[in-house]
Order: structure tokens, then C-alpha cells, then sequence
């Protein structure tokens, strides 16, 4: 009798948990909702979309900081706030419904906003509007406020050799990807983290550059992703034709690059050289 008592509140404890487990497993299938405040930016932040790992088209984007995550600026697309309409230039306080899905779609973030009502909206003065203006020379460029700003320098001291194969390496000798591969002038952000700009807006990021080239009077525009610029962007194909035919060993040619935000101001300058290997 004993031994079918144990038996049984073996069982009853079997049933329990696994009734338990159940149940857990039915709480990680379910969606999680909650209402929090939103913060939402006056200035338009700069993203890229999931697709576009070489970040070649920036796309303009609302920066918004939860109330959860305090002090962390997050991107998210104009229509990500399902029932808000961002207006440039406006501060928002929001009051929105966020769900964190239990099972997102494939390659799409794990979380959707509602809005549930605009507590604050306020109109800020002086927000950067984008620039659509001819840039013919580098006296046309025009720069962000508070800039220049030496905010970033190019990856072990910008020298590079080229040999006649179009091979390219740093001065120190380490490869770097081949030319037409995805070689890459790498961006290192040396503001001190205590700079208000350290983590500042689009105004403040490397979105593009203009080619100052020692070969030709034409500048152009060319896209960055804030951390690197395709070499075969700022050098065209005629340009490092010169630089494989032309050049003789150990001569050497000086680029400059006018960093650029989303609005096409200037942040700063940099540069970098060229020698024939």
C-alpha cells in the first residue's frame, strides 16, 4: 500500500511539472506587450537598410530613446510608430503600445510600436535641412556647425602602396583586399568619448565624402558608411590605371577627403596618400 501511495505522488509530481513546462513553453510562444514613453528626436538620424551590408544608401530615420533604455539613441523607420507621422524639426514626447514577438518574420526586427497618444510635441529651431547645392570646388563646401571637427582620422596613418598589378597594401606592408574586391579606406573615430559629439546625430556622421583628387579639378560625391570608404569609389578606373602605367617607384600622390553628413555638410577634412610600389 505504501509502495502504490509513492507511486502515486510520483505521478501527481510527473503531471505538475510537466504540466509547468507546458505552460512555459506556451508563455515563450505568446507575444509580450507593454506601454512605455518615447522619446523622439527633432533631428533625423541616419540608417541602412539590412541588405545593403557595404552601406551605400543611407536612409533618413527618426532617433528615438525608450524609456527602458534610458540614455541609448535607437533608429527606427518613419512608419515604424504605426498611427505617428514625424515632422522634421519637431521634439516628441510619445506614450506608445510596444510587442516584442514571440515569432518575428524571417530578417525583420522582433518588436512593433503603436501609438497610443503624443504627450509633448515641441517645434526646435535651427534643425539642418538637406543641401542640394553644386559642389564645383572645395570652396563650395559648405560645413556643419561646430565643424570642422576632428572627429575622425583614416586607419594606420592613410599610406598605401599600389603596385603595377594594382595590388594594394598599407605602408607597413599588411594586405588589404584586392582593389576591385572591396578594399576599403577604413574610419577611426578619435573623439574623445567625453566630446558632446561623440555620440551625436546624423549632423554629425560620415555618411559621404567628397574625392579631392591630385589628378583631376572634378569633386565628387561618394557614399561612406561611417566606418569605411570603397577605395575603388574615390580612385576611378582611369585613376588607378595612372597609378599602375604611369607612375614611377616611389612617386606618390595626395587625396583629400571632405567627410560629409547626410545633409552633404562637411565635418572635416582628411587625407591620405598613394605610392607607386
Amino acid at each position: 500500500m505504501k509502495t502504490m501511495k509513492n507511486w502515486r505522488l510520483a505521478f501527481m509530481m510527473l503531471a505538475a511539472f510537466s504540466l509547468a513546462s507546458c505552460s512555459s513553453d506556451d508563455d515563450n510562444d505568446k507575444d509580450i506587450t507593454d506601454e512605455m514613453n518615447m522619446s523622439v528626436s527633432a533631428e533625423p538620424g541616419v540608417m541602412y537598410d539590412l541588405f545593403d551590408s557595404m552601406g551605400e544608401h543611407p536612409i533618413e530615420c527618426m532617433r528615438v530613446m525608450t524609456e527602458d533604455e534610458p540614455g541609448r539613441w535607437q533608429n527606427l523607420y518613419f512608419s515604424d510608430v504605426k498611427g505617428f507621422t514625424y515632422e522634421r524639426g519637431h521634439e516628441y514626447e510619445l506614450r506608445v503600445k510596444r510587442t516584442i514577438l514571440a515569432n518575428p518574420p524571417q530578417d525583420a526586427s522582433n518588436r512593433t510600436y503603436e501609438l497610443v497618444r503624443i504627450l509633448a510635441d515641441k517645434k526646435v529651431e535651427n534643425v539642418a535641412e538637406p543641401v542640394e547645392k553644386e559642389v564645383k570646388t572645395e570652396a563650395d563646401i559648405e560645413y556643419e556647425q561646430q565643424c570642422p571637427v576632428e572627429k575622425y582620422a583614416i586607419a594606420k596613418g592613410g599610406e598605401y602602396l599600389v603596385d603595377a598589378d594594382g595590388k594594394v597594401t598599407y605602408a607597413d606592408g599588411t594586405l588589404t583586399p584586392e582593389f576591385d574586391k572591396h578594399a576599403q579606406i577604413y574610419l577611426e573615430n578619435i573623439l574623445d568619448k567625453s566630446h558632446p559629439l561623440w555620440q551625436a546625430g546624423a549632423r554629425y556622421q560620415a555618411t559621404y565624402a567628397y574625392v579631392l583628387s591630385p589628378l583631376t579639378d572634378e569633386i565628387r560625391l561618394v557614399p561612406s558608411n561611417r566606418s569605411a570608404i570603397l577605395f575603388k569609389n574615390i580612385l576611378t578606373e582611369s585613376e588607378m590605371a595612372h597609378v599602375q602605367q604611369s607612375m614611377k617607384q616611389g612617386e606618390t600622390l595626395h587625396y583629400g577627403l571632405v567627410l560629409c553628413n547626410v545633409y552633404k555638410r562637411g565635418i572635416q577634412k582628411v587625407e591620405f596618400t598613394i605610392k607607386k610600389k
